[in-house]
Order: C-alpha cells, then sequence, then structure tokens
C-alpha cells in the first residue's frame, strides 16, 4: 500500500485538452492516487517565480527560494517584489492584543504546514510550464500565457499567506513552522491541475473548521483575516475547475473538512517522510492511509461500489478484521453517511474492501472525504475525526 490516501476526480478534460500539447496523461501513482512514489514529482528548473535549489525527478523540492522564502524581510525589496507579484500586500493592522488560546496557536501552526506545501507545489508547476517541461507544453501561446500570468499570482499569493500564518506564530513566540522536503504525484499539467483543485477543495473545508475553533475559543480577532483567505481560495478553486471543464462552483454549500483531515492528507501524500524540523508541534493525530482503488474513469453521478485497502502492518493489525469499523463519506454540509464495510481480501498485510457509494440518493457532486471509522454513528464531522483509524481518501464527481 503506498503511504498515501487516494484521490479520484472524474472532472472532464475538454477544456485543457486545448491547452495540452499531445503528451500521454501519465499519473505518478494508481488511479490517480497521491502516492509518495520513487520518482515522483516534477522536474524543475529556473522559472518566472523564485525557483527551489533542487529540481524533482527523482529529488525532493526543498526550499528557500531563490529570493529567500520563507525568510523575507519585512521592508525589502524582495518582500516588495512579492507584493508586486501577488497583486497585494499582507495585512498591515495590528494584531489581536492578546494571545490567542493554544488550541487556535494550533490552528496557525497547521495553516502555516499547509502553506508551505502549496507554495513548494506552485512553484514547480510554474516552473514546470514556463520551461516547456513535457506533459506540460501548451498548442496555443495566448493560453499558455494566460496560465503562466494566473499561476505566477498564486505562487506569490501564497508566499503571503505562509508569511502570516508564520508571522502571527512568531508574533504570539508560538512558531514559525519551518517547511520540510515535499514531492507531488504528478507529471502533467491536468493531473496538476485536478490535484490543485482537490486540495483546494479540502483547504476550503478545514479553513471553515479553522474559524469555528476561533469563535468557539473567543478568538474572534482572528477570523476576519482567515475568512479573506476562504474566499481567495475559492476564487483559486472556480479557476482551476473551468480549466478541468467544469463549472466553477462544486456546490451550494462547499463540503466540510478538519484540521485531522487536512493534517494526515499533506503528510501522507506529500511530505517526505522525517524531513520536517518541528511538525512534532503540531498537536493532530496520526491516521492509517486510505487507499480508494477504483479507477477515476469508473466514479462518476450514478450509484456504484468502491473499493479500498488500507495496511493492517505495525500499529494497525488489531484493524486486519475489520470488526466494529465502517466506511464514512462526508459530502457538502451534510450528515456523515455511513456505509458498510465488505472485506473482500487480506494478504501481506494488505486489507482490500468495498463500500457503497450511494451518490443518487445523496447528490454527492464535488468533493467527497472518505475515512475509515469505529463505529456506526455519526452526527456531524467532529465525531468522525474522533473516530477515524484510516482517511482520508478523496472523491471527487463533477
Amino acid at each position: 500500500l503506498d503511504r498515501a490516501s487516494a484521490v479520484v476526480s472524474t472532472q472532464s478534460t475538454g477544456a485543457i485538452a486545448s491547452l495540452v500539447s499531445a503528451v500521454p496523461l501519465q499519473k505518478r501513482g494508481p488511479d490517480g492516487s497521491w502516492g509518495h512514489h520513487g520518482n515522483s514529482g516534477y522536474q524543475s528548473s529556473t522559472s518566472v517565480a523564485p525557483p527551489a535549489p533542487t529540481d524533482s525527478g527523482s529529488n525532493p523540492f526543498s526550499f528557500p527560494l531563490s529570493n529567500g522564502f520563507p525568510n523575507i524581510a519585512s521592508g525589502s525589496s524582495q518582500e516588495n517584489d512579492l507584493f508586486n507579484q501577488a497583486h497585494g500586500t499582507l495585512p498591515n493592522g495590528p494584531p489581536p492584543p492578546a494571545p490567542p488560546a493554544e488550541d487556535d496557536l494550533l490552528s496557525l501552526r497547521l495553516i502555516a504546514f499547509n502553506e508551505l506545501w502549496e507554495v513548494a507545489f506552485f512553484t514547480e508547476l510554474l516552473s514546470n510550464i514556463t520551461n516547456n517541461v513535457p506533459g506540460y507544453q501548451f498548442s496555443d501561446p495566448n493560453q499558455r500565457q494566460a496560465v503562466i500570468n494566473a499561476i505566477t499570482a498564486v505562487q506569490a499569493q501564497e508566499e503571503l499567506h505562509a508569511l502570516n500564518a508564520n508571522g502571527a506564530l512568531a508574533h504570539f513566540n508560538a512558531g514559525p513552522i519551518l517547511p520540510c522536503q515535499y514531492v507531488a504525484p504528478v507529471d502533467n499539467f491536468h493531473d496538476a491541475i485536478a490535484l490543485a483543485s482537490t486540495f483546494t477543495d479540502v483547504v476550503l473545508g478545514t479553513l471553515g473548521d479553522v474559524v469555528t475553533h476561533f469563535g468557539q475559543n473567543g478568538d474572534n480577532g482572528l477570523i476576519r483575516g482567515v475568512a479573506s483567505v476562504i474566499g481567495q481560495e475559492g476564487e483559486q478553486d472556480g479557476y482551476y475547475r473551468s480549466l478541468l471543464g467544469n463549472i466553477p462552483s462544486a456546490n451550494p454549500f462547499l463540503t466540510a473538512s478538519v484540521r485531522e483531515f487536512a493534517f494526515n492528507a499533506i503528510n501522507q501524500n506529500f511530505v517526505v517522510p522525517g524531513s520536517c524540523p518541528n511538525v512534532n508541534t503540531i498537536n493532530l493525530p496520526t491516521f492509517g492511509a486510505l487507499a480508494l482503488n477504483t479507477p477515476a474513469a469508473q466514479i462518476t453521478a450514478q450509484d456504484s461500489t468502491l473499493s479500498f485497502s488500507f495496511s493492517a502492518e505495525g500499529q494497525w493489525s488489531q484493524y486486519a478484521s475489520c470488526e466494529g469499523l465502517n466506511v464514512v463519506l462526508i459530502n457538502q454540509q451534510n450528515v456523515p453517511i455511513v456505509e458498510p464495510l465488505t472485506l473482500t481480501g487480506a494478504s501481506n498485510g494488505q486489507v482490500q474492501f468495498t463500500a457503497n457509494f450511494p451518490f443518487v440518493e445523496n447528490k454527492l457532486f464535488g468533493l467527497t472525504i472518505a475515512v475509515v471509522a469505529k463505529g456506526d454513528t455519526f452526527p456531524d464531522i467532529v465525531s468522525v475525526a474522533a473516530n477515524t483509524v484510516f482517511g482520508p481518501a478523496f472523491i471527487n464527481v463533477l
């Protein structure tokens, strides 16, 4: 089993077909999983955006960037250039007068952890497009330039998101989060945009969880800034969905997520194990990886049966029988759907099973988060996260 949760997208490729020249669309991992495979990642070279000093053909992406990120001095020429590239500045108002609750510092650490990964991803993506790396080539030069313009701004905006989160942590003597090394399990423009759309979906849901914690803890001074990022990430996602040939907005109420799911998704799929200097300061639980094995083309807007697997070795061996476990599906802002799992096989420490995907009754458009959890009754996503054992895996339908 790959150390990855899986993502499946059934999004159309119509818009991208006119953008990318005829290069085979090969995924890094079975059926589009966010897997960490030996040679996964992007090839990197000099870019319009500040590039990392190492490439990712067989090497992970490493910081710092050539502009010094993640260390950008306030008032420096590098900061000014970054503001121009991002089409805006860091917030310049005063921070909240009192330190946030420890739980909200945890949220800021998670935000910084995610934003550092996003900077790595979009730096490499921009580099590949700019340098015409195979799989990232365009037949129409005007469309190519339009994409470069968009991703150039996004890359810088993600740098500012990371600087803002780490700046808040530093202000309250609680940070910063230091960067890891990263891999991206894609090797072409279509798959990169599909991946960006999916992890942005997860970010959107997770930031809703973050502002909920802010409100519950009385740290309402942090809400406005993070809420602005929710809107900004939504604008990004609409662009990615349009590139994939879908309508810009997936649902009337986007799928909820929680901090635990975002943290595990990044750790399982994009981070090189052992490369994060202070990830231990992000006090969130670690789940086992859940692989979604059903090919993307087989998951459409209809009822189906999905195939999953997980590794039942080491600390997870107690779950090899699947006794007491169920698949839980989270979609939009609805009550979690519990589906019994059917054990189909077990060998070499791998457990295979199936579960229903009840699309028609539940209108499972957009992002669905799948986990394996202990129990069979979950009133909300918080109770799901508290009982999750394996996951998350991600499914995207239209």
